[in-house]
C-alpha cells in the first residue's frame, strides 16, 4: 500500500523504515531536507514541496501526520490546497482529542476523511513495533488496516489473553479502532496519564530506598528539623541497580518501564546526565481535565503531573512564600541547601 508521511522525526522516520521493509510504498516530506534525504536513501520516494509530495500520492490518497501537536492544524491547512475529496489525513502525534473532534467536522464538508491515531512506542518502535489507538469512520480504518497490521507488535511472543481466542479482532496484535473521530487519541491520552503515574510511583520507592541510609547522616541536630528518632533502623546502602534487576525476574510490577529504568541505573546509578526536570506534553493535564468533567477520581495521575511541574522549579515562588511566613511568626531561618 502507498502512504505519505509528513514529518520524519524520530518516531516518524522510523515508521517510515517500518512500513518500507513490510513492502509499503512511501512518499515522505519534512522541513528538513536532510531528513527527506535519509528516507530516499531507505528507498522512500522523497519530495520538497507539499504540491510535490501530494502530486505523488494515488488517489484516494492517505497522508500521515508525524508533527508535533501545535503544527498540526497549519500543516493540514497546507495540505488542504491540494487534497480532493476521498483523500485520507491521519494524525499520529499525541494531539487534543477535542481538537480531532473539531478537525473532523471542519474536514467532512469537503468530504476528507480524518483519522486520530495515538501511537506509542517511542524510538523503540522501529524493532517493537507501535501501539496504536485509532479514531475515525469504520471504512477508512479498515481501508488503512495493512499500514496498522505492519507498524503494529503484532502477537510476538507474549503469552495469550486467557479467553481472548474467542474474542477476535486486532487488539492483541497491538492496534485497535476504538471508535469515532477523537476516541483513538483519547485513549492515548489516559495511556500517557497512567504512564504518569507509574513512571512516578517507580521513582518515589527508589527515593525511598536511596534514603534507606539516614540512620548514618551525623549532622547536628537544630531546631529546624524533625530529628530522625531511631536511627538504627535506616542503617542500609541498597544497590538501586540490583534491586530493579530483581524485581525484573518474576516480580508483579515488572515491566518495560521497569526494565528501561534498571538499564540506566546498571549504566549510572547517580544518573548524574539527568538535570531531573521533567516534562509534560499536554496528555496527563487533559486526562486530569476528562476526569474532572467525568467527576472520577485520579489523585494518583493528579499527584504524578503536579511533581513534574514541581521537577522544573514550577514551585519555587510558594516555597518562597512559606520559608517568608514562617520566617514572620516563628522567625525560623532557612537552612543550606543539602549538597
Amino acid at each position: 500500500m502507498q502512504l505519505g508521511m509528513v514529518g520524519l522525526g524520530r518516531m516518524g522516520a522510523n515508521m517510515v523504515r517500518r512500513l518500507l521493509k513490510g513492502g509499503h510504498r512511501l512518499v515522505v516530506f519534512d522541513m528538513s531536507p536532510k531528513a527527506v534525504s535519509e528516507m530516499v536513501q531507505q528507498k522512500a520516494e522523497g519530495s520538497s514541496s507539499i504540491q510535490e509530495f501530494v502530486s505523488k500520492l494515488e488517489k484516494p490518497r492517505a497522508v500521515w501526520l508525524m508533527v508535533p501537536a501545535g503544527a498540526v492544524d497549519q500543516t493540514i491547512a497546507d495540505l488542504l490546497k491540494f487534497l480532493e475529496p476521498d483523500d485520507i489525513l491521519i494524525d499520529g502525534g499525541n494531539s487534543y482529542y477535542v481538537d480531532d473532534i473539531r478537525r473532523a467536522r471542519e474536514l467532512g464538508p469537503k468530504k476528507i476523511h480524518y483519522v486520530d491515531v495515538g501511537t506509542s512506542g517511542g524510538v523503540w518502535g522501529l524493532e517493537r513495533g507501535y501501539c496504536m489507538m485509532i479514531g475515525g469512520e469504520n471504512e477508512v480504518v479498515k481501508h488503512l488496516d495493512p499500514i496498522f497490521a505492519t507498524l503494529s507488535p503484532g502477537t510476538g511472543t507474549l503469552a495469550r489473553t486467557p479467553g481472548r481466542e474467542k474474542l477476535g479482532g486486532t487488539a492483541e496484535h497491538g492496534y485497535l479502532h476504538c471508535g469515532a473521530n477523537g476516541a483513538g487519541h483519547f485513549v492515548k491520552m489516559v495511556h500517557n496519564g497512567i504512564e504518569y503515574g507509574i513512571m512516578a510511583a517507580y521513582a518515589e520507592g527508589m527515593g525511598v530506598l536511596r534514603g534507606a541510609n539516614a540512620g548514618k547522616d551525623k549532622d547536628l541536630i537544630d531546631a529546624e528539623t524533625t530529628p530522625l528518632r531511631h536511627p538504627e533502623y535506616y542503617q542500609f546502602d541498597f544497590n538501586l541497580g540490583d534491586v530493579a534487576e530483581v524485581w525484573r525476574r518474576g516480580s508483579v510490577i515488572a515491566s518495560w518501564l521497569l526494565d528501561l529504568t534498571a538499564a540506566a541505573l546498571a549504566k549510572d546509578e547517580q544518573l548524574s546526565q539527568f538535570a531531573g526536570r521533567v516534562s509534560d506534553s499536554g496528555e496527563g493535564r487533559w486526562t486530569i481535565k476528562a476526569a474532572i468533567d467525568e467527576a472520577v477520581p485520579v489523585p494518583v495521575l493528579s499527584a504524578a503531573l503536579y511533581q513534574r511541574f514541581t521537577s522544573r522549579g514550577e514551585s519555587d515562588y510558594q516555597d518562597r512564600l512559606l520559608s517568608a511566613m514562617r520566617f514572620a511568626f516563628g522567625g525560623h531561618l532557612e537552612k543550606a541547601a543539602a549538597k
